[in-house]
């Protein structure tokens, strides 16, 4: 059955803003809706506590720390949280709404990823969590269900849900792990989360992301079992598996990368994501494109025992696994932290033989010489060889300090960084805890901060001229838009934005404003005026004045101008072509004489002409006796024509 439909916040307007239209997610404490912001109107994600833990006012001020927290990280991989409120016991938080998938529904349904997908997925996700840690954050439930991977292939981190600070109290995060209970996700818990009393830090992010670099690899988690107690022990006691072991091929680093994310005691662990960033994208460039693209054989991936899919939640051991607060009995932590005792049996006593004898005096004289010979190998590799500290973060001074600390000394090269403050250190090769001989410097990378890039200058500029400077210049040629310049060439570039000058980040994207040329002005109309006036004022409006020819008007005199081929607006500079004026066109006169005096005028009005009488014409039964001009003649249109009587 859908319970969706008996959903009473379906439709709903929380906080009279924010309406409550699908439910996209559930878990087992708190239930994710699509909802749209009313006031901005924008699609957005709606987090709402489940109402049985809405009244505990330990999970709900977790749920608001949720908030405080992501608010105070800004990064692109990161889900962002834009408003957190209560509504008539409704508590919520609206967030960026992700469309696409999360990595589990992509584990899912393609197993095991090659290399290169790996890395492509997990190295943002580190990206975030040491924007996390490096701003004194901790995640705590990092896992497959809180990665979402966009319709565009962004991949971004969310559900800070069970985040806390590196330093305060409970109210400010120190802790969300209660006195007999254990709060997080099973598959992916760091042993010391579930130990009475262990400091946990940001190495418990590490774990995790071990954990689920090692699913990205094989398809499956490294551990299972009938329920949550059985995981939980196989974290505490057993070291994750290489990778390698379940997909053959796979390069031996990235066993030793799993192995020291995965490490069971924090101290072997990289200090922070930041710095199992670092050995990623090392190990990335060392790597051959065939090494990155090898696609994992078809993995087996058999059901597990227990969990699946986990999702949040707050009842121990639910089907699917959630994050869960798993209520444990007074003793049942130090039974998992106590390994079984193991009872070996009784060896029955059988007469030693005199060749075993000899066997046994030269096998404890070979041992001995073993012994010692591992004794001053070891003693002479602490004298050439040293563990790697972690010098991640420090100043050069700071670093060249611990460095020689672990008796080594240190290489020091830049290079830029998003997230590491310029003049800490970046990463180091060798990795923390790995061997490095004290004779050869270790690598130190210090950052140099972000990479910032000056905007060319490019006014002026073609279009297709200016995009590719902006490419040169590892800049993004962005929109391009249009816009009328009384200086700029048409289809050349009028400005930038962001200007010239301005600092970016490397492929910042570059907006441009390309020229149209010079917008349109009116053109004066000078139909009627003398030539010359004409001209004036054409030119005076920033026109050209053309002569194109002549024709005759009945109405503008000879001269002037009669048309003009522009009218209406134009670019200035165009050409204006003017029609000059010949008169009136000449029209033949026709022969009225001894014509009545009104047949006459009848004529020569048709015509075209104006007529005179002069003589005398008595009671007007006279006839026209001539007329000027003479019959047969050409006159202008509408000149006089004088009858005489």
């Amino acid at each position: 059955m859908d319970t969706t439909l008996n959903d009473p916040l379906l439709g709903t307007l929380l906080d009279g803003r924010y309406r409550v239209e699908q439910r996209i997610a559930a878990g087992g404490m708190a239930t994710v809706y699509r909802g749209t912001d009313t006031r901005l109107d924008r699609v957005l994600a709606l987090k709402v506590m489940n109402p049985g833990l809405a009244g505990d006012a330990e999970f709900t001020a977790r749920f608001i720390r949720e908030a405080k927290a992501v608010a105070r990280l800004s990064h692109p991989n990161v889900v962002n949280v834009f408003d957190q409120g209560a509504d008539q016991g409704v508590v919520f938080l609206a967030m960026e709404y992700v469309p696409g998938r999360t990595l589990r529904d992509v584990l899912s349904d393609r197993g095991a990823l090659s290399v290169r997908a790996a890395l492509d997925v997990l190295e943002p996700v580190l990206a975030a969590l040491g924007a996390a840690h490096r701003a004194g954050l901790v995640h705590r439930d990092v896992k497959p269900e809180n990665v979402l991977i966009n319709d565009g292939g962004m991949v971004k981190v969310a559900d800070f849900g069970l985040v806390r600070l590196l330093s305060g109290t409970e109210a400010t995060g120190s802790s969300a792990t209660t006195p007999g209970v254990v709060l997080g996700t099973v598959s992916y818990l760091a042993p010391e989360q579930v130990q009475p009393g262990a400091a946990t830090d940001q190495r418990v992010d590490v774990y995790a992301a071990g954990i689920m670099l090692y699913e990205l690899l094989t398809g499956s988690k490294p551990y299972a079992g009938e329920n949550p107690m059985q995981v939980i022990y196989r974290h505490l006691h057993e070291t994750v598996p290489a990778p390698s072991l379940t997909v053959p091929g796979l390069p031996p680093e990235l066993d030793a990368i799993v192995a020291a994310a995965t490490a069971r005691d924090p101290q072997a662990r990289p200090w922070d994501a930041v710095e199992l960033l670092a050995a990623l994208q090392r190990l990335r460039r060392s790597l051959t494109p065939a090494q990155l693209d090898a696609e994992p054989p078809a993995s087996s991936r058999p059901t597990p025992r227990f969990a699946t899919n986990e999702a949040t939640s707050v009842i121990p051991a639910p089907p699917p696994e959630r994050t869960a607060v798993l209520d444990l009995p007074a003793d049942a932590t130090m039974q998992l932290l106590r390994p079984r005792p193991y009872h070996e049996p009784t060896p029955v006593r059988r007469p030693m033989r005199p060749a075993g004898r000899r066997r046994l005096i030269w096998g404890s004289v070979l041992a001995t010489v073993v012994v010692a010979v591992a004794a001053v190998s070891y003693l002479l590799s602490g004298a050439v060889y040293a563990t790697m500290p972690s010098v991640l973060g420090e100043t050069q001074a700071q670093a060249v300090s611990t460095l020689a600390g672990a008796g080594l000394q240190g290489h020091f090269v830049q290079a830029f960084s998003e997230n590491v403050p310029a003049g800490q250190v970046l990463s180091s090769d060798p990795g923390v805890g790995a061997r490095a001989r004290k004779s050869d410097p270790v690598t130190v990378t210090l950052s140099k901060g972000p990479e910032r890039i000056a905007v060319p200058d490019v006014t002026g500029k073609p279009l297709a001229q200016a995009q590719q400077l902006l490419g040169a210049a590892r800049l993004t040629p962005g929109t391009t838009s249009q816009a009328y310049s009384p200086t700029v060439p048409t289809g050349s570039v009028i400005s930038t934005n962001p200007a010239a000058g301005q600092q970016l980040p490397v492929n910042a994207p570059i907006a441009l404003v390309v020229s149209q040329g010079p917008a349109p002005v009116a053109v004066p109309s000078v139909v009627g005026q003398p030539v010359a006036q004409a001209q004036s004022a054409l030119t005076g409006a920033g026109f050209k004045a053309a002569l194109g020819g002549q024709a005759y008007s009945d109405t503008v005199p000879s001269g002037s101008v009669t048309a003009q081929d522009v009218t209406g607006t134009a670019v200035p500079g165009s050409t204006v072509t003017l029609t000059l004026s010949k008169g009136p066109q000449p029209v033949t006169v026709p022969n009225v004489t001894g014509m009545s005096e009104s047949d006459a005028t009848k004529a020569l009005g048709a015509a075209g002409f104006q007529v005179k009488s002069t003589g005398f014409n008595f009671l007007g039964l006279g006839s026209v006796s001539g007329q000027s001009p003479s019959a047969g003649q050409q006159a202008p249109k509408g000149s006089t024509v004088t009858i005489n009587f």
